[in-house]
């Protein structure tokens, strides 16, 4: 017994001290690869989406600063007069803008969007299920939220600069140069305040639609994971129901966003809606290009989640194979 007693408490602490070691740094390194992962999946998914329907958003943002009427028979003409006035590639003018802003924004909205997630699971007790409606609808503003906050000035200069011709801004560091100089600092953050309002519903309601319909499918088709055309069907209809809420929001943002290059002034979101509403109408003013938006919407969104999911389930493959090797 005396041997026993001397014995448990020398074994003891050479027992416990590797596990101690050895997991920790496992588990950080894990989340460490999950966030880059997101990050890196994020990025490429917004850019991917973006550029494949540049020439509609060039569009319908020109349509949207402008008291011009909106019809598809009208954006068919701007469309094809810009490709004729100033070349094919004239259509993606404001992409390299779009790019820098996209690219930071999607990969901190997507990965956001995984560690609200998380979070909001361990907070409600759904860690490692699918959470209910609510906090997926909370997770998705969030993410959203967190998002356009960082990368607001780069939206406004993307604005700028597809309304704009060539030589008034040359490149994307000249646009920040001359609002600097000639409307003040502040301006880079003209219409913040409806973005944000309008990020809550569009963010919320995408990622909403689209977790609920991979919740759906699985549950009803028995598959852990849909295809990648179902995905694209997900995200588009994820994306029609989100743009189609905050879409007066995003009006109110770009008039707001360009009024120091179209001669307007405006102060506030409502004054700027009144004014839109007295001079264009409520519908023709507010909903401006959103027939528009419910084609460009939807293959975008739809894009940007199919890329996101499939990059992710990639890197998780590639990353579990070099694991193996080792």
């Amino acid at each position: 017994m005396g041997n026993g007693v001397r014995e448990g408490p020398v074994d003891f602490p050479k027992d416990v001290e590797p596990v101690t070691a050895a997991h920790l740094p496992a588990e950080d390194n894990q989340e460490k690869k999950k966030v880059l992962n997101s990050l890196m999946s994020g990025a490429l998914a917004g850019a991917v989406a973006k550029t494949a329907v540049a020439p509609l958003d060039r569009t319908k943002i020109m349509f949207q600063v402008s008291s011009k009427r909106f019809s598809a028979k009208e954006a068919y003409r701007l469309i094809y007069r810009t490709y004729l006035n100033e070349g094919f590639w004239s259509l993606w003018r404001g992409n390299s803008a779009t790019m820098v802003r996209v690219i930071p924004y999607a990969a901190i909205q997507f990965c956001a969007h995984e560690e609200y997630k998380q979070l909001l699971g361990s907070y409600y007790g759904f860690q490692g299920k699918a959470l209910t409606p609510f906090p997926r609808f909370i997770a998705g503003s969030l993410a959203g939220t967190t998002a356009a906050m960082v990368t607001y000035p780069l939206d406004m200069v993307r604005a700028r600069m597809a309304v704009t011709p060539k030589e008034m801004y040359s490149s994307i560091v000249h646009v920040f140069i001359r609002i600097s100089r000639e409307e003040g600092l502040k301006t880079l953050y003209r219409g913040f305040t409806p973005t944000i309002l309008g990020v809550i519903p569009y963010a919320g309601l995408s990622f909403f639609t689209y977790e609920t319909l991979k919740k759906v499918h699985a549950d009803h088709s028995g598959k852990a994971q849909p295809s990648p055309p179902e995905r694209l069907l997900f995200g588009a209809c994820a994306g029609l129901i989100g743009q189609s809420a905050s879409y007066p929001l995003d009006v109110v943002r770009r008039r707001m966003q360009t009024a120091g290059v179209l001669g307007h002034t405006y102060s506030s979101i409502l004054l700027t809606m009144q004014e839109i509403v007295r001079e264009e109408g409520l519908i023709r003013g507010l909903y401006k290009g959103l027939s528009m938006n419910w084609v460009k919407g939807p293959i975008a969104v739809g894009i940007s989640f199919t890329t996101f999911d499939l990059t992710q389930i990639l890197l998780r493959k590639l990353q579990h194979g070099a694991g193996e090797e080792r």
